[in-house]
């Protein structure tokens, strides 16, 4: 009777427990961790997300926390969210303790910049929602799809390439060490034109042709914003460069080079793809 009882109890937790993860309110506040939570199948808990989150389709239709990268509590509150998950500082503090007086779970997760945590982001991510065991399967998955990326990846030699991030002429900046764009040139089998600093600084004439990339590298929407390829060629300094001589700029889908989570493996492939057309 009392082992009853007991296995009685325990199936009242467990539905209990599943049924406040099948209820959760969730915010997502940057693409890689609205594609993570997609990939758990987690979609439907989604009730927000940011600017940035444009993939998937399912994704890209939910609506926007905040029409920039601000994000207010009011504006957080409308979706009556129970828990958000996002990057470091993307929420200010006195908007996160309000949060949390309020009951809604804030977890911010950071991201690193290589294999390895691409791997810990996925964990980290089915952690926070409870998804532990879709974690593990779509670790494994990403574990396979990534051996076979790095396995197929071919490398005549590394080109030197230069990342512009650009939202017009005027606004341009490129990226150095340590960056995600650092880290994911360096896995496709090419290597970062710029070495001199960390992270990201304003676009130079000057630096553009001291660097002299083999490959201009560019989100496709910065490419749009400059004119074009063509626009991109004829930017001063770009003539004198080996990019600018053999007419090489590539231009890719911004989500997914700095996904750094469930997507890693294509992007790796795709951009090395690129990267074989350079002489």
């Amino acid at each position: 009777m009392k082992q009853n009882i007991f296995l009685c109890w325990l199936f009242l937790i467990v539905f209990a427990a599943q049924t406040a993860v099948a209820q959760q309110r969730i915010i997502t506040l940057s693409s890689a961790l609205s594609e993570t939570v997609h990939a758990l199948g987690k979609s439907k808990n989604i009730v927000a997300v940011d600017v940035t989150s444009e993939y998937p389709q399912e994704i890209k239709q939910k609506p926007r926390a905040s029409r920039d990268r601000t994000f207010a509590l009011e504006g957080l509150l409308a979706f009556k969210p129970d828990m958000i998950l996002t990057p470091p500082n993307e929420i200010s503090y006195a908007v996160e303790v309000k949060l949390k007086k309020l009951g809604v779970r804030v977890i911010t997760i950071e991201q690193e910049y290589s294999a390895s945590g691409a791997e810990r982001f996925i964990k980290e991510v089915s952690q926070a929602i409870g998804a532990n065991s879709e974690g593990a399967i779509l670790i494994k998955k990403f574990n396979t799809e990534l051996a076979h990326a790095l396995k197929t990846i071919k490398v005549q030699r590394k080109p030197k390439v230069l990342f512009v991030y650009a939202r017009g002429v005027g606004l341009m900046s490129v990226a150095g060490k340590g960056s995600h764009i650092d880290a994911i040139i360096s896995l496709a089998g090419g290597r970062n034109a710029v070495q001199e600093f960390n992270d990201f600084k304003p676009y130079s004439t000057e630096a553009l042709i001291k660097a002299n990339p083999d490959v201009l590298l560019l989100f496709d929407f910065g490419t749009t914003s400059l004119g074009g390829k063509n626009a991109v060629l004829n930017m001063p300094g770009v003539s004198l460069t080996n990019a600018g001589k053999n007419k090489h700029v590539i231009s890719m889908d911004g989500p997914l080079l700095i996904n750094f989570s469930t997507r890693l493996p294509q992007a790796i492939l795709a951009l090395n793809k690129h990267l074989l057309t350079v002489k």
